[in-house]
């Protein structure tokens, strides 16, 4: 028999071979597709074809395993797009496919972009910065006097740096945004309205209520005639958009170094509704943030005229407002990544 009469014979009984079973179907691509199938028998006889005819036999050969490819790929019902294949078995092409899970949102994120978009409508930009700062944009531009506790190494995490002229730089991973602001009042000229979400770092001890890093957002506005009652009024504005409209503050005198006078904003409690609980410590309110009247130090390190020009300042950190708004009772959970965690904030706005 010529190879001729055996690609023939192999290709009509590849056309006959009926499939009624898994079994069977397995039987087909063992003996038509698998590792020692008999096609490959067809190649390796090509060796005896004269050389004029190699590619007309080479041909025939590569139609019969085409062939079988196809019969095998019809009889899964992978390309007949039949609903019902030659096993038997139904395919529902309408049917849903499986549910792929999806993620959400970290709430840290969701907080983050919720004050955003609360100062962005009332005309604030944002401003970003870099984590590692120079001893001027972290210390000395906000008005830190050399012997201020902040400046100790138990609060920060000191970098050594070599400049251009390989002489040792100190720098530190920002304590506070504060710098971002820093630099913008340096590069633009009043008015100014922005606003500086970011991560910062202090070398304390981590537990349910302190971390070595978290996230803050700050505020500055410089203009003219710029008052305490529009720093007032704007804070108002922010804590009954976040928290609801029957929501109060409270001012408390404090004291930052960049700001003067400087005071702690507290809102009511939205567990109790300034009741008391054992939340709030049963005083009806809590903390969310520090402000204050730009020094006029430091907008005379940044250039700007403190005769001419005034404003405020005023820093909340994100896990905070995000512990109020979702009653998280544990600072660790939103760096920890447990996926129990996290799937509690799906579909959280």
């Amino acid at each position: 028999m010529d190879l001729k009469e055996k690609v023939e014979d192999i290709k009509q009984e590849l056309e006959k071979f009926q499939v009624s079973s898994k079994d069977e179907l397995e039987q087909f691509r063992i003996k038509f597709l698998g590792s020692k199938n008999v096609i490959k028998g067809l190649y390796a006889e090509l060796k005896t074809v004269p050389n004029e005819l190699k590619k007309d036999f080479g041909q025939l050969i590569n139609g019969v395993k085409v062939a079988a490819e196809n019969k095998y790929n019809s009889l899964k019902g992978g390309e007949s797009g039949e609903k019902k294949s030659a096993l038997g078995e139904d395919f529902d092409f309408s049917r849903p496919a499986k549910k792929v899970a999806v993620g959400s949102r970290h709430p840290l994120a969701i907080v983050r972009g919720e004050i955003i978009d609360i100062f962005k409508r009332i005309g604030f930009t944002v401003s970003e910065g870099p984590e590692i700062e120079d001893d001027w944009h972290n210390f000395s531009a906000l008005n830190f006097p050399p012997e201020h506790p902040a400046r100790d190494m138990q609060d920060t995490f000191f970098i050594t740096k070599e400049d251009d002229e390989n002489k040792e730089k100190e720098m530190a991973l920002r304590t506070h945004t504060s710098s971002v602001q820093v630099r913008v009042m340096e590069n633009s000229t009043p008015p100014i309205r922005t606003i500086s979400p970011g991560r910062v770092y202090r070398n304390e001890a981590i537990s349910a209520r302190a971390h070595c890093f978290f996230h803050q957002v700050e505020g500055l506005y410089i203009d003219k005639d710029v008052s305490f009652a529009d720093l007032k009024q704007t804070l108002l504005y922010f804590a009954q958009e976040m928290f609801g409209k029957e929501t109060e503050i409270r001012l408390r005198p404090s004291y930052f170094p960049f700001t003067e006078p400087s005071a702690e904003v507290d809102v009511s409690c939205s567990i109790c509704g300034g009741k008391g609980c054992n939340v709030c410590k049963y005083t009806g309110f809590l903390e969310i943030l520090g402000c204050g009247m730009v020094d006029p130090n430091v907008l005379e390190a940044a250039g700007i005229d403190s005769k001419v020009y005034s404003g405020f300042a005023f820093g909340m950190g994100v896990e905070r407002i995000a512990q109020l708004k979702y009653r998280v009772n544990d600072l660790r959970l939103y760096s920890e990544n447990d996926i129990r965690f996290l799937n509690q904030f799906k579909g959280a706005k």
